[in-house]
């Protein structure tokens, strides 16, 4: 007899993670941030509707969707581009899955990094400080290019990643972004 089941889902679907373990991607729930597998390694886990904020303050998130143009289905600047970035310098340590079809996980992709959350968290925000330092350096103002490098070489990404990850914990649904 045929088992009750939601359209469009699949119970045998396995998900290879970097390590070589296989997950259900029906395990992972929207606030997950980190897998642990059986043998006890730590893997990051991004789906798209973590919002950007989750790796930089809304202020700086509201700079880069004004000033990046998307070419893309996406209205605006978001995770999908962030995990894009990563995947574009790390494409053997990222794996992606892709759950549009699937309306029992909550989300559309799912990312799976061989790094750990917080090493991913430190990966984003050195991709993005590239991309501001490649943008800056095609700025017609001298003055502002060095500015901008003078910040960049006091700017400690290892101590802005701890410091952004203690006030941004969330303790419950009521919390507000930074």
């Amino acid at each position: 007899m045929a088992q009750p089941r939601v359209p469009g889902s699949d119970p045998d679907r396995r998900l290879e993670v970097p390590c070589g373990e296989t997950i259900d991607p029906h395990d992972i729930d929207l606030g997950m941030r980190e897998w642990i597998c059986s043998d006890g390694t730590h893997h990051a886990v991004v789906t798209d509707v973590h919002p950007p904020s989750r790796f930089f303050p809304e202020s700086l998130v509201a700079v880069l969707r004004e000033t990046i143009d998307t070419a893309d289905e996406f209205d605006q600047f978001g995770t999908p581009h962030l995990m894009g970035v990563v995947m574009e310098e790390f494409p053997e340590k990222v794996v992606v899955y892709d759950a549009s079809d699937d309306g029992t996980v909550g989300y559309a992709m799912l990312w799976i990094t061989e790094f750990d959350a917080r090493r991913l968290h430190e990966i984003v925000v050195e991709l993005v400080v590239e991309l501001m330092e490649h943008a800056i350096s095609h700025a017609d103002d001298d003055e502002a290019i060095g500015e901008f490098e003078s910040q960049m070489l006091e700017f400690d990404i290892g101590e802005f990643v701890d410091q952004y990850r203690a006030q941004r914990e969330f303790e419950t649904e009521h919390d507000r972004a930074l």
